[in-house]
């Protein structure tokens, strides 16, 4: 599951939504909305985003904090370290080794750490 597809299945779930019914006010299919949640689909389209933002009638910020996940859930990216450090090819290449045998407290850990380093 992705961020996006977290939150949204929140979002639907505590407003007792269903996915059949999300996804025909959405005009897409249920199996795509279901992908999406799951992350077995990448992030949904400038124009998609604006429809479930409008869907859901949130606010300012919690439209922007929809934007920033679905930013932050293509399940499928590709890292780019041409012209990088050898340390960030490596890094790259481990994390993309290994990063399903970290824990949830390990990959919290080092987002923040990530986080904080680039401010």
């Amino acid at each position: 599951m992705t961020p996006l597809g977290l939150k949204l299945r929140a979002m639907r779930e505590e407003r007792g939504l269903t996915l059949k019914d999300m996804a025909k006010a959405l005009r897409v299919s249920s199996a795509y909305l279901s992908a999406l949640e799951h992350g077995r689909r990448g992030k949904p389209t400038f124009a998609l985003l604006q429809k479930i933002i409008a869907y859901f009638n949130v606010i300012w910020d919690d439209a922007e904090e929809l934007q920033r996940l679905a930013e932050m859930s293509d399940p499928k990216i590709t890292i780019d370290t041409a012209g990088m450090s050898p340390q960030a090819t490596e890094l790259a290449n481990r994390l993309a080794r290994d990063i399903g045998r970290l824990a949830p407290d390990d990959l919290s850990f080092l987002s923040n750490e990530v986080m904080r380093r680039l401010k």
